[in-house]
C-alpha cells in the first residue's frame, strides 16, 4: 500500500502548498506564484473594503475574495452576508477570467443576491447598487473574454 504525502500547515491541517497565479489556479511545485492571502485574519471592515479593492485592483479577484471571506467568518451575524455576497463576487469574477461562464455566471448572481438585503443601507461605504449592476452587466457578457484587472468592479463607487 502506497501512502500519499499531503502538504500541511504548521499546525498540521492538510493545506496545499502549490504555489498560486493571480487567479488562484494552482501551479506546480517550485514554479514563481503570487503570495498567498494569509487565513483568518480579523480586519476592521474599512481594512477588508482597502484590502479587497487593492487585490482586485490588482486583477488578483481570487485573493480578494479570501479577504471578504475571513470578514464573512468573523463579523457580526447581521454583516455575514454582506461579507459573503463580496466574496461570491469575487469569486465569479474569478471563474468568469478562469473562462468558466457558467460558474462565473452562478456565483454573481448568489452574490447578488446576498448583497440584496442591503442594498440602500449605507454599510462602510461600499455602494452595493453599483456593484449590483457591475454583476448584472457582466454576466450579460458571458461567455467572453473577460481581464480579472479591466473588469475589476469599485466598491466604494470612487477612486
Amino acid at each position: 500500500m502506497t501512502s500519499s504525502r499531503r502538504d500541511r500547515d504548521g499546525e498540521g491541517r492538510a493545506r496545499n502548498a502549490r504555489p498560486r497565479d493571480g487567479l488562484g489556479r494552482p501551479l506546480p511545485y517550485g514554479a514563481p506564484g503570487v503570495e498567498r492571502q494569509p487565513e483568518g485574519v480579523v480586519r476592521s471592515p474599512e481594512e477588508t473594503v482597502r484590502e479587497g479593492q487593492r487585490l482586485l485592483d490588482a486583477g488578483m479577484p481570487f485573493h480578494a475574495h479570501e479577504v471578504f471571506e475571513d470578514a464573512w467568518k468573523s463579523r457580526p451575524q447581521g454583516e455575514r452576508e454582506l461579507w459573503r455576497g463580496l466574496a461570491q463576487l469575487a469569486v465569479g469574477l474569478t471563474h468568469a477570467a478562469r473562462g468558466n461562464a457558467t460558474g462565473g455566471a452562478a456565483l454573481l448572481a448568489r452574490g447578488t443576491d446576498s448583497l440584496g438585503r442591503y442594498v440602500g443601507v449605507p454599510l462602510y461605504g461600499i455602494d452595493l447598487g453599483a456593484l449590483t449592476a457591475w454583476a448584472e452587466a457582466l454576466t450579460a457578457r458571458l461567455p467572453g473574454p473577460v481581464d480579472a484587472r479591466a473588469e475589476a468592479p469599485r466598491l466604494t463607487g470612487s477612486r
